[in-house]
């Protein structure tokens, strides 16, 4: 392992000043992880973390799980780890918290860096694995370096309080979205069980049909009023309805009540007519009695 920031003399820089001051640089590598180390520094200390590493990634890679891949970007503020594809900011390592950088020399993919954590206040070491870009990548963290002490003595050590102060207001921003984003999953995951809810309710006012009691015989009572309605319909006509009957007397097509030679008067007939009414009214009497 070689210190990144250790460069000799004649070798010049990748990067022109105002692309790491004013904008960043960008690399992908696959993130191996992060492991809490005990110094801040030191070339067997990042050995061990990325020995620990290695063995875990192999662990998992055996069990079928793939190395991450991450973005990096590098500028005179420190060094962030992104998702590549949404541009989530896993990591936000401030530069001057990085207290150590290098590149493995027997493994030329391997690069790492180590880090105070802003919250926890451990030193934690990064390991990456990049096929081709791994001593560049370490040599523009110690470009990055280069600037950012450049600045401190031009500003007089102001520009370090600033920089601190805006790192502060990045990290606040930054655990705001990821609040929000909770805020938003849960309105939606509500909104999810309001609508299930809606659907499951019959609205207010509706009247669930019940079916009709029945007798111990399991059979629905009679009832002349439902008797009409289960009538099938013909030709999808309702059957013309049944006529109430009614007291009053019916009368013919003249307006006279009908004749009923019972119903007279005795006045109405001569003697010998009259006589033979009353005999026929007596059989019929008579007939109705033995039936």
């Amino acid at each position: 392992m070689n210190r990144a920031f250790s460069r000799k003399k004649d070798k010049t820089w990748m990067h022109t000043p105002e692309a790491l001051s004013k904008h960043y640089i960008p690399y992908n590598a696959k993130f191996l992880g992060s492991t809490e180390v005990e110094q801040p520094k030191g070339t067997e200390v990042v050995r061990d973390a990325v020995r620990k590493l290695k063995f875990a990634r192999h662990i998992k890679k055996s069990e079928g799980q793939k190395i991450p891949k991450v973005e990096l970007q590098i500028s005179i503020y420190g060094v962030k780890i992104l998702e590549p594809k949404t541009k989530e900011v896993q990591h936000n390592c401030q530069l001057h918290r990085i207290s150590f950088c290098a590149d493995d020399k027997t493994d030329k993919r391997i690069f790492t860096f180590i880090c105070k954590d802003s919250e926890s206040n451990k030193h934690l070491c990064y390991v990456f694995d990049s096929e081709k870009c791994a001593e560049e990548i370490t040599l523009t963290i110690g470009q990055a370096f280069d600037l950012a002490y450049r600045k401190f003595l031009e500003s007089g050590g102001k520009d370090v309080e600033t920089r601190k102060q805006i790192a502060g207001l990045q990290k606040r921003i930054q655990d705001l979205e990821t609040e929000n984003m909770e805020l938003k999953n849960k309105v939606q995951d509500l909104e999810n069980q309001l609508r299930i809810t809606q659907v499951s309710t019959p609205p207010a006012g509706s009247v669930t049909p019940k079916s009709p009691s029945t007798d111990i015989f399991d059979m629905i009572p009679f009832s002349p009023v439902s008797h009409q309605s289960s009538v099938p319909t013909h030709n999808g006509m309702q059957p013309p309805p049944i006529p109430s009957r009614s007291n009053e007397i019916k009368r013919d097509l003249f307006g006279a009540e009908p004749f009923d030679p019972f119903n007279c008067g005795a006045g109405d007939f001569p003697p010998d007519i009259q006589s033979k009414l009353d005999e026929m009214q007596r059989q019929r009497w008579r007939g109705s009695k033995w039936d």
